[in-house]
């Protein structure tokens, strides 16, 4: 799979993504469903700590890629939905240190909810990857 990144502005690369990438030679793709910070059984976790979900919808972002055989390296895009904006901004580090590594930065929204599906979450991130 070879991804090339299309940014007519630079502005976007400093928060860590591109506007858009043009994937060619990719013959699988998953779509994942919006992750969480909940345990193995369902069970959410870090009831008002942004940071923790954060990483915790990760790790469970992961290892679904993982059961696709991919990793953070195959997201070719993200829909990140928040209930606290600003909040969540202040945790992206976090995003930056689990897809530095892979030298991806995928296109992305960030959008403010009013709740997600479970009470006490705080954040949900879905995915797109290609392999």
């Amino acid at each position: 799979m070879e991804r090339t990144a299309v940014n007519p502005w630079d502005w976007s690369i400093k928060l860590g993504y591109n506007q858009a990438e043009a994937i060619e030679g990719a013959t699988r793709q998953l779509i994942c469903a919006g992750q969480t910070a909940v345990d193995a059984n369902g069970n959410p976790q870090h009831a008002g700590d942004m940071r923790a979900q954060i990483d915790l919808a990760l790790d469970n972002l992961e290892a679904v890629l993982k059961g696709a055989d991919m990793d953070l390296g195959n997201v070719v895009r993200l829909g990140i939905y928040a209930t606290d904006v600003d909040e969540a901004l202040k945790n992206f580090d976090l995003m930056g240190m689990r897809f530095g590594p892979h030298q991806v930065a995928p296109p992305m929204t960030l959008l403010g909810v009013t709740r997600l599906a479970i009470p006490g979450l705080l954040f949900e991130i879905e995915a797109t990857a290609a392999a």
